[in-house]
């Protein structure tokens, strides 16, 4: 997990009862991260669209917070959905900007 981001309860419960785990994604996310010439915050909003499309809500809202942390302004976050509607659907992109939605008022 990215410094700066608090993660949900039930992750910090699962990867504090399974620390090889933990250890394991950790060092898989810092290889994938160092792989390629995409910055954090493209990083990101990759990974939240790709959350958006299996309707994953703890995920949107979790790599809404790192795209934020990384620099992504509240326009670039809601564009890369927007993005979205032609290839996952317009209900599906709505749900996420809810969920994105959620993280910007606790964000203010």
């Amino acid at each position: 997990m990215k410094m700066g981001t608090t993660p949900p309860k039930h992750y910090s419960t699962v990867m504090s009862e399974h620390p090889k785990l933990n250890r394991a994604l950790q060092a898989l996310g810092k290889a994938l991260r160092e792989e390629g010439p995409l910055d954090e915050k493209t990083a990101q909003l990759i990974q939240m669209a790709a959350a958006a499309g299996i309707r994953s809500e703890g995920s949107v809202h979790s790599h809404a917070k790192r795209a934020l942390a990384a620099g992504a302004t509240p326009e670039e976050i809601r564009h890369a959905l927007f993005l979205l509607i032609t290839t996952i659907g317009f209900p599906t992109v709505m749900a996420a900007l809810s969920w994105v939605n959620d993280v910007m008022k606790k964000k203010r």
